[in-house]
This record gives C-alpha cells, structure tokens and sequence, in this order.
C-alpha cells in the first residue's frame, strides 16, 4: 500500500478541484506544468509596505527578518573553518602521498622545500593529491547531482532546518579526518577524500538559498543571495591568514572547532522559515502529481524515479532551458578553479602559504565590497541578465589572464577580478526563484544546484584532462586548461546573451498592475513591479 498521507492528499490526487474546495488553500493551486508561465510566483511584497531602492532601506529589511541573518551568520562560520586550511589540506596530502605512495622520507615537509631543490617524489605527490582531489569532487557532485532536486522538494515540504542541520552535520566528518591524518602519520588521505565526497549527500545550500527565498519579496533576492556569498568572502578574507601562525595541526582542530559550533548553531539558532501555508500547498501539489499506486512495485518506482521527475522542472519552458544550460557551463570552469587552482599555484607559481593567505585576503576583501554594493547598484542599472552576461565576460578575462600568469602578480591579478564572476551565482538564483511558486523554491534550487553539481563533477576532471594532454606544448603548457576553461565561459556568456529579458529581469517593466487582492490569495509576477523604486500596495 501507498506510504499515509493526510485525507487532503489522498483525495487531492482523485480529483484537483478537491484541494481548492476543501483544503483551505488560494484558488490558484494548479498542477498544470506551466503554472509559472501563466500565474506567475507568489510574492512575498507585503500590502500597504513601500519598497526603495536605496541600500540602506535594502540592508534594514533584510536584517529585521528571522532566517536571513542567521544564513549568514552561518556562511561566516563555516568559511572561517574551510578557509582557514586552504592551505593546508595541499600540504599535508602531497606530503602524506610522497611519502606513503612514492618513498620520500625527508624530514622537511614537501612544501617547506623551495620547488628547484623539490624531490621529485614530492613532485609526484602532487600530482596524486590533485588528481585525488579532483576525484573526490566528481563523487561528492555527483552525490549532490542525484540528491540535490529531491532534497529541495523535500524540504518544500517537510521545512528547511531539519535538512540544513543533516547537511552541517555530514560536512564535519572531513575536517576530523584531517586532523586525525595528521596525529596518525600512516592514516591514508582515501579517508579524508571519502568523508569529504560524502558531503555531498546533502547540500544545505541551496536549503538555505530556499529559506531567504521564503521571507525575502523577489526584488530584493538577488542582493540577498549576494549578501550570502559576502559572508564567505569575509569568512575567507582573513581565516588563511591563521595558518601563518598556527601549525598545521593546531589549524585543522580550529577548522574542526568552528564547524562543530556551526552546527550547534544551526541546532539552536535557526528558524523556520516555510510558513505552514506553503508546505501545506506543496504536499497537496506533489499528491495531486502522484500517480495510482496500487502496488509496492508502483510505489518503489515512484520514489525512485522522483529524483529525476523533480529535476524536470529544468524543462519547463525557454527560460529554465537557457538557465541549465549556462549554469552548467559556468559551473565546469568555476568548480576546477575553486578546487585545482591552490594546486597549480603551488606548483607553478611557487605559492606558499603566506602568499595563499594574500590571495584569500584579497579575493575576500573585494568579494564582500561586490556582492554588498556593486551586485545591488548593477542588479538595478542593468538587469539580472546583463549582470549575468558582465560576470562571465570577467569570468573569461580572469581564466585567460591564469593561463598565461608567469608571475605572481600577475596571478593574483586574475584572482582578485574573479570576485566579479561571483556575482553570477546569486543573480543566477534569483532568477530561478523568481520564476516559481511559492511552493517550488526548494525544488528549483535544488534542480539547479543539482546540475551545477554534475558541471562541478565533470569540471575538475576535464580540466584535468586538457592540462596532462597539453602541459608540454609551447604555447601555454599548464596554462591551457584555463585557456580552455575562458572558452567555456564565452560559452555561458552567449546563453546569458538569449535569456529572455522580460522574464530574466526583475526591474522589466510592463506597465504596472492592478492592485493586488491579497484577501483572495491572489500573486502577481515580479516583472511586474517596476525595478527597485518605489512599490506602494
């Protein structure tokens, strides 16, 4: 027999109409497919509030919300835990693999020794610790690729703490691995790998993207979801720096510290954000989405293939078309920037710590001035579209300029401009969120997050694999993956290029609306409202 499930559910899946008579839910509840092309999202615009465009009206509303703030507070934390090993997560495994796989028995670690006087088991060290790495990132995105766009309907459903607190907790286990690799000095680094692929299970970030989703009015998401990447860029703006000062050891448990407050944090701290109205709705549409289960066999097929029945919602119309196909462009380059470029520079370009931390200062620094201020004036001037379009015409520009770094300077150069790629993914986001119900947000950013998951799967391996066929040719040797990677974003930039812009842009203006009656339930479209002025209901 079918799993229990409430008389409004059961009922709900015989007849539609049922739901809307007897379930106390707004006319509009609908499980036609193209329901957000006809009825557009819900708004979360408040009657009778008046919405500004100055950022001071933006950062007092966002704060006065219960959820928002504590996202952040969050992000904070748990880039203060990752950035702080940056650094050393390279160190200790290409140490741990040159001498376990390839015999070198110095006393000095791999990286202590300047690279022309590196023994070469050092040097093949690397390369396992690098491969390995790009391993472990292929399983952990194609964990979250299969689990991603279920989770997020899942939680449209059943709330968003419960699963964020499921994902903090399995984002721990790497962080104790590496302190345990490293008071064990024959522990194999497969652990640490393993426990860091595991992670991607569940991604607690596009739970949380959902839960700013929930209290946030569409005009302001986009700067909100930037605000979250701010978190990080402050996080990592100054937690390598710790590494110059602590050991190795004494670092991992401060990591391994914070994370463990994170998500006692997350246990104690962080509200619900899905009212019981949305939840209700999501469960009555997922019923009426069911089909007839008279057997085990019909219900076993059912939840299997849920996965990929909620990742269709990628297919629903031009726009989410258009969006899948850049998101997964862009997340091939920026996902083997993020988890090979450590490497190479180290390697390379003769990075050590110190000049990580600097790096990371930098990069941090700048993020936090981009997703706070620049992100908000751009996403008003020139539409979410056009934002898209600027960050990947940067995100060209720094990948070619890594691919012919000879120099230091010239790297750090690429790495502070990338800070304005990053204005991608949250305009990327709120455009998705834009675009759905009120009961789907989970579910469109989990599908999202699940194809940015397989492009971040397939990305370090591919450029993995462009840099051992063409590290020894004449024109940019090692340099050529990030040529190759600067191709692939012109690739995204002409995606962002065909998104229509009347559905991309939340400041598009069609003429404004009838005034809402909210007594009914009823929702207008966020391109309705004209940009970030003034919006009087």
């Amino acid at each position: 027999m079918p799993p229990e499930v409430s008389i409004c559910e059961e009922n709900t899946r015989k007849d539609v109409s049922y739901s809307r008579e007897h379930c106390d839910l707004p006319n509009e509840i609908s499980v036609d497919e193209n329901r957000a092309q006809s009825d557009g999202p819900r708004e979360n615009l408040i009657p009778g509030k008046t919405y500004e465009s100055s950022n001071s009206n933006f950062f007092r509303d966002f704060f006065a919300q219960s959820g928002p703030p504590q996202v952040i507070a969050l992000c904070l934390l748990i880039a203060l835990a990752l950035g702080s090993t940056v650094g050393v997560v390279p160190a200790v495994i290409e140490d741990r693999y040159a001498r376990l796989n390839h015999g070198y028995d110095g006393k000095a670690s791999c990286l202590d020794i300047p690279k022309i006087n590196r023994p070469e088991e050092c040097l093949f060290g690397n390369e396992d610790a690098q491969n390995a790495a790009a391993l472990s990132g292929f399983i952990q995105s194609s964990l979250t690729f299969a689990t991603s766009s279920l989770i997020g309907s899942i939680s449209d459903e059943r709330g968003r703490v419960g699963i964020m607190r499921i994902g903090i907790g399995l984002s721990l286990l790497a962080p104790l691995n590496l302190v345990l690799m490293q008071l064990y000095p024959r522990m194999d680094p497969f652990f640490y790998y393993a426990s860091n692929a595991l992670s991607g299970l569940i991604s607690w970030m596009a739970v949380a993207l959902s839960a700013i989703s929930d209290v946030m009015p569409s005009i302001w998401r986009a700067p909100s979801f930037g605000l979250v990447i701010a978190g990080f860029s402050l996080g990592f703006a100054f937690s390598p720096l710790l590494a110059i000062f602590m050991s190795h050891l004494d670092i991992s448990v401060f990591s391994l510290v914070i994370l463990v407050a994170s998500f006692i944090f997350v246990c104690a701290y962080m509200p619900e954000t899905l009212s019981p109205e949305a939840a209700q709705k999501a469960r009555l549409t997922r019923a009426a989405e069911m089909p007839s289960m008279d057997t085990q066999l019909d219900v076993f097929k059912y939840y299997m293939l849920r996965p990929i029945n909620d990742l269709m919602i990628l297919n629903r119309n031009t726009l989410f078309r258009l969006m899948s196909a850049l998101a997964f462009f862009s997340g091939v380059v920026g996902s083997a920037d993020m988890s090979l470029f450590v490497y190479y520079v180290e390697e390379n370009l003769e990075f050590n710590q110190k000049d990580v931390a600097v790096m990371f200062m930098i990069r941090g620094l700048l993020g936090i001035l981009v997703q706070t201020f620049v992100l908000k004036t751009l996403n008003s001037a020139i539409g979410e579209r056009r934002v898209i379009m600027f960050a990947f015409f940067i995100g060209t520009v720094h990948n070619y300029i890594y691919g012919v770094a000879k120099t230091k300077m010239t790297f750090l150069i690429g790495s502070a401009l990338a800070t304005f790629t990053s204005m991608s993914f949250p305009t990327i986001s709120a455009i998705k969120a834009n675009n759905v119900d009120e009961c789907e947000q989970g579910r469109i950013q989990g599908a999202l997050y699940s194809l940015s998951s397989l492009a971040s799967a397939v990305g370090p391996m591919l450029l993995r694999w462009v840099y051992h066929v063409t590290k020894d040719n004449t024109l940019y040797g090692k340099g050529t993956m990030f040529i190759f990677g600067a191709g692939l974003y012109v690739v995204a930039t002409f995606c962002a290029y065909l998104l229509p812009e009347d559905k991309a842009n939340s400041n598009y203006q069609r003429g404004l609306p009838k005034r809402p009656n909210y007594h009914r339930g009823e929702s207008k479209k966020l391109s309705n409202f004209v940009g970030y002025g003034t919006v009087d209901l």
